[in-house]
């Protein structure tokens, strides 16, 4: 069920190993992952340690159980990712580069061999990330550098649970491990938003399977809250996106000019609407830092490419009578569409038409 290598939340290494026509970028690719698997250590074996830090203790336990949980319910694949766990000391695995015109949302893309071609270049260390970040931004380009806590290699390597996020409340580490075992199930090759809302379903779809577990009825208040957070900071996010689109394909606007100060006053409004959900939210800063640096296309551009096709993916499952195994195979089957064809497809599903689908899973 996989065509091609995957970028996840982060960089995949096999991606950054398509870049071997440059030297530097590939040796840090190499060397930074066999870091990180080198870290690793048997969540069991921690486990069995009895000077294992009580509150890692209770961490690694309920990534045994989301894990275990994952093959059992949601026919994600059964393989050593996320059995190992890695302490990094550094506050993200890896670092992203993300770019954009500064008057489109549309993201500058890297290319490579295998993987095709992905919004964003990653980097094992902050100080390369800045580096090419600079060097775009002196282009003229949006910019953003995001660390990110996680990435996937697809299982060509057993990804290890790693510091960066262990510590997440039990509902989002049980979120992250699904969405990276998703793109283990189903990546196609340059089309990011395709696998991004596909794991993005599959994590959310399986996050509320598993809260719904015996058990794990506590974890489900601390969860719908964060949840309904994050729901609300992508709605004022998505509203911005619609709103700069108009803007910036305003044929009056572009012909005097002010399309650059029309961005500015939208994200001014931005800027408002999420102080009004802070208020709100008792002051929580949770997302402080994606506002206040670099709130620019290349910021808003990445953070559509997660959600998109998560409602037609959603009622893609649905309509497989909420079979897992059948809608990765009804998936798998969309993916080998061609790309005009699969939005075409996406688009219908959004709608809740499935007259056009003619595979894949017990539902058609």
């Amino acid at each position: 069920m996989r065509r091609g290598v995957l970028v996840a939340l982060g960089v995949l290494f096999v991606g950054l190993l398509g870049a071997c026509s440059t030297g530097a970028y590939f040796w840090q690719a190499t060397t930074g992952h066999l870091q990180v698997l080198n870290s690793a250590s048997r969540i069991d074996t921690l486990l069995a340690m009895p000077n294992t830090p009580a509150k890692l203790r209770t961490q690694l336990e309920y990534i045994q159980q989301i894990r275990d949980f994952s093959v059992a319910h949601l026919g994600l694949p059964d393989n050593r990712s996320y059995r190992s766990y890695a302490d990094l000391n550094r506050p993200y695995v890896v670092w992203n580069v993300v770019a954009a015109p500064p008057d489109s949302l549309t993201l500058n893309t890297w290319c490579f061999p295998f993987t095709g071609c992905i919004s964003y270049k990653g980097f094992y260390k902050e100080e390369d990330a800045v580096k090419l970040g600079n060097a775009l931004r002196n282009e003229g380009l949006d910019v953003a550098v995001l660390g990110v806590p996680a990435y996937s290699t697809l299982g060509f390597t057993p990804d290890p649970v790693l510091s960066t996020f262990v510590y997440f409340p039990a509902g989002e580490l049980a979120r992250l491990i699904f969405h990276e075992l998703a793109h283990q199930v189903v990546y196609i090759a340059n089309d990011t938003m395709f696998n991004e809302s596909f794991a993005t379903a599959v994590e959310e779809l399986g996050v509320n399977a598993w809260l719904n577990q015996a058990g794990n009825a506590p974890l489900r208040a601390p969860y719908e809250v964060f949840n309904g957070r994050r729901a609300a900071f992508r709605l004022i996010l998505a509203r911005a996106q619609d709103d700069l689109k108009v803007i910036y394909s305003d044929p009056v606007l572009v012909e005097d000019g002010s399309v650059l100060q029309a961005k500015a006053k939208r994200l001014e409004l931005l800027r408002a609407e999420y102080s009004e959900l802070k208020a709100a939210w008792g002051g929580w800063a949770g997302y402080d830092r994606f506002m206040a640096d670099d709130l620019n296309n290349a910021k808003l551009g990445v953070s559509g490419l997660y959600t998109q096709h998560v409602s037609a993916f959603k009622a893609l499952f649905a309509h497989c009578n909420s079979n897992f195994p059948d809608f990765y195979n009804a998936v798998d089957t969309l993916g080998g569409r061609p790309a005009v064809e699969r939005d075409t497809l996406l688009l219908a599903m959004r709608s809740g038409d499935f007259s056009q689908l003619d595979f894949g899973c017990s539902g058609v």
